[in-house]
Parts: C-alpha cells; sequence; structure tokens
C-alpha cells in the first residue's frame, strides 16, 4: 500500500526538521550562532496517465493522472540575519555590525571563520577565541598595557605604561563570501569554506559591504525562541498526522483481510 511508504516519508522528515529546531534552541545562547531552517523536498511522482494525452478522437486529458511518493529534506539552509547585541564593557569583545566574519587560524593551518568576537589574550599575548585559536591578522597585544582600543575600521591600539603616545598593534581584516551560507558548520562556533560558499574575500571593516566593528559588545544569537516553539508545535502536528495516515493505511488493510 503506497501510502505507508509516504507517510513514512513523511515522518523522515519531520524527526529532521526536529533536530533542526532543536539545535536551534539549544543554541540560543550561543554568541553569534545562526539559525538553521529545514527545506522540503516532494519525492518523484508516479504518472499514471499523461497529461494533454488524447481521451477521445477530438479531446485531451486537461490535467493527467500523477501520484506522489512521499517528501524529503533536501537541505538545512542558515539564516545570516543580525542577531541582537550586548554590552559586556570588555575591552576583547568585539562585534560585527553588518556582514563578516572574523578570520581565525586552526591548529592544522586552514582557516575558519566566526560570529563570535568573544577574545582573549593568551600567556603569548595573542589574541585568540574561548579555544585558544589565533586571530588573523594575528593581534600581539604587549606587556604593559593600560588600555585596549578597536576602532570601527578594525584598527587596534593599546595605551602603553611609559609611552605618552599610544601603539597601533595592528588591524583586524573581516572576510565576506558570496554565498555564506554554503560554509560548513565545523562546531566550536567556527565555519569552514566550501565550493558552495565561494572564496574568502576579505577587507578593512566598513568597507565594500563589509559590516564595521564595536568593542566592547558582543553578537547573540539570532534564534527567536517564540518562532522556534511554533516551529516545534508545528512539526509535532504534522508528525502526528502522518502517523494517523499510517494507521489508516492499516485500517483499511485489515478490513480487506478480515472481508475478501
Amino acid at each position: 500500500m503506497q501510502s505507508l511508504w509516504i507517510a513514512k516519508t513523511g515522518l523522515d522528515a519531520q524527526q529532521t526538521r526536529m533536530s533542526v529546531v532543536s539545535n536551534n534552541l539549544a543554541n540560543v545562547n550561543t554568541n553569534g550562532f545562526k539559525r538553521g531552517r529545514a527545506v522540503f523536498e516532494d519525492l518523484l511522482y508516479q504518472n499514471i496517465q499523461q497529461a494533454g494525452s488524447s481521451t477521445s478522437q477530438n479531446t485531451i486529458d486537461p490535467t493527467g493522472l500523477t501520484l506522489g511518493t512521499g517528501v524529503r529534506i533536501v537541505a538545512t539552509e542558515k539564516q545570516f540575519t543580525q542577531g541582537g547585541r550586548v554590552d559586556t564593557g570588555d575591552s576583547t569583545d568585539l562585534m560585527i555590525e553588518g556582514r563578516g566574519f572574523f578570520q581565525i587560524l586552526l591548529p592544522d593551518g586552514n582557516l575558519a571563520f566566526t560570529r563570535d568576537g568573544s577574545f582573549n589574550v593568551d600567556a603569548q599575548g595573542r589574541l585568540v577565541t574561548s579555544n585558544g585559536y589565533e586571530v588573523q591578522p594575528a593581534i600581539i597585544v604587549p606587556d604593559g598595557v593600560t588600555a585596549l582600543r578597536v576602532s570601527r575600521d578594525g584598527q587596534v591600539e593599546a595605551n602603553i605604561a611609559g609611552q605618552a603616545q599610544p601603539s597601533v598593534l595592528g588591524s583586524i581584516q573581516l572576510a565576506d563570501f558570496i554565498n555564506p551560507g554554503g560554509l560548513t558548520p565545523r562546531g566550536q562556533n567556527l565555519l569552514l569554506e566550501s565550493f558552495a560558499s565561494g572564496p574568502p574575500q576579505v577587507g578593512q571593516p566598513g568597507l565594500n559591504g563589509l559590516g564595521e566593528l564595536s568593542q566592547g559588545a558582543l553578537e547573540t544569537s539570532n534564534v527567536n525562541v517564540v518562532e522556534e516553539l511554533v516551529n516545534m508545535i508545528e512539526t509535532q502536528r504534522a508528525y502526528e498526522m502522518n502517523s494517523k495516515s499510517i494507521a489508516i493505511s492499516d485500517q483499511m488493510l485489515q478490513y480487506l483481510n478480515n472481508n475478501l
């Protein structure tokens, strides 16, 4: 009975959507997290009668007869809308207001990208992520720094004890992509370049469409809890309806077995 298989594909698709919704809710407090969205696609159709085929010498079938075979999840898309702002007052916390990603050097030498600007200074004075991965281009904070300033366009300056003039430590550059939705999530608030995303386009904050930096603030997750709870209820109801389809199909088969 074909309806059993069709309902089964619906159950699988709704289970996957529930995983996406659960992951969004689990990361509601993750800095720079971008919510995911499950994209559905109908499966191949069984063509019983072709539309436009002849029904008599002078007439044709206007619609045809096709039967669907179910549904599947074809993609999970990241929604790169701007997250909220939380002021921390920490001089090493940075927020991107607009497009762009911070560049992070991984231990294997490859670059990763993130919207999470909760940086720290390690024992060697390097500006690093919470996992100790170095920000690129490298920023080295020397001993004796009394104040650290990051301008809107990414220039990093520090007041050093014993020096009258502030010292320029470097400049933070951002990377952007033609298709940021094609980036591969790695975990640890990091994304990796892929063929779908295209190569990174690196530039100074505030130029060529890149966002500006805000010191002492962080970008929060763009997950809307109310919206995700609504999605959760929709998923639950859709799952129940597909389960009901299986139950009704089973009852129909039982009726045939008992009466034939």
